[in-house]
């Protein structure tokens, strides 16, 4: 799996995201339907990072960020931070065992820890639904 969107002046559009995600594109466009009718305040937006030399897409609520996005070949991932805090509503809640010890374990960045969600089939929105959740809970 190679991460892809690397050049700064190919805007990441429909035909662009069709090319790298292959058959993944129908879960990437159930991920932002699932936003756009579960979620109605978010927004998202593509922004290209000179520090990452790549397009990301970034959901927000207001000026939360709740999520960022890359584009992989035949992927898309997903990665939420959580403070800390976040700790016992993720070892309790209903997500599959894999993601609770990769936050568990993962590295901290000051007071935050990352979850990432690789998708691939429609399953793995249920991962991201259950993340943005939590984000949503967590004060």
């Amino acid at each position: 799996m190679e991460k892809c969107l690397n050049n700064s002046n190919e805007y990441p559009d429909d035909e662009v995201l069709s090319h790298y995600l292959g058959n993944v594109k129908n879960i990437w466009d159930s991920f932002l339907a699932l936003l756009q009718e579960s979620y109605p305040s978010f927004s998202g937006e593509w922004r290209y990072y000179r520090d990452g030399k790549s397009w990301l897409y970034k959901v927000t609520k207001k000026k939360k960020t709740i999520c960022w996005v890359s584009v992989w070949t035949q992927a898309f991932k997903v990665a939420f931070y959580f403070p800390d805090r976040a700790e016992t509503l993720i070892v309790a809640s209903k997500l599959k065992r894999g993601y609770v010890d990769q936050f568990v374990g993962s590295r901290r960045y000051g007071k935050i820890r990352g979850v990432t969600v690789t998708a691939r089939k429609s399953t793995d929105l249920n991962a991201i639904r259950k993340l943005i959740d939590i984000k949503e809970q967590v004060k």
